[in-house]
């Protein structure tokens, strides 16, 4: 025996504080295909976003629960993602901090989850929108474009 649907008269259904997580995983994936990352680079850059300054001892607990990359941190301060703060001084270890480049991802991607910001649909701009047949692509484009007309909405 079938029911049929009812659709309901009303919505009640209150709208969430906080969604900015939303996007999170076509932001991610911008950021990857933009600056050459992996996700385990952007997540150790999130997390370190915040720290100030911190030793490769305090780097390496953190990259502990990561995927096993055992050069990430010799990368990221070769790139520039990570840069040397202070030189080892007898007792005083080595200080670290974000970098520049490194800063600016990441506050690239905090303004892009708090609809503050659009992600480009420009060809140049953003490696997303070359012409490819690469089908993740097509999808991950068309839900960029969802999500800044989304963002428009709001303004």
């Amino acid at each position: 025996m079938k029911f049929p649907k009812k659709s309901p008269t009303f919505y009640s259904g209150k709208m969430p504080k906080n969604d900015y997580l939303k996007y999170w995983k076509v932001v991610k994936q911008w950021a990857r295909a933009k600056y050459n990352l992996t996700t385990a680079d952007i997540e150790m850059m999130l997390f370190i976003y915040s720290e100030g300054l911190f030793t490769k001892e305090e780097f390496n607990e953190f990259n502990e629960i990561m995927s096993w990359d055992k050069n990430r941190f010799h990368k990221m301060v070769n790139d520039k993602w990570i840069i040397k703060w202070r030189e080892r001084k007898g007792k005083e270890s080595t200080l670290y901090e974000l970098g520049f480049k490194g800063k600016r991802v990441c506050n690239s991607i905090y303004r892009k989850l708090n609809k503050e910001e659009s992600i480009s649909e420009d060809r140049k701009r953003n490696p997303m929108f070359k012409q490819t047949t690469e089908y993740s692509n097509k999808v991950y484009r068309k839900m960029i474009k969802k999500m800044n007309q989304e963002r428009k909405d709001l303004s």
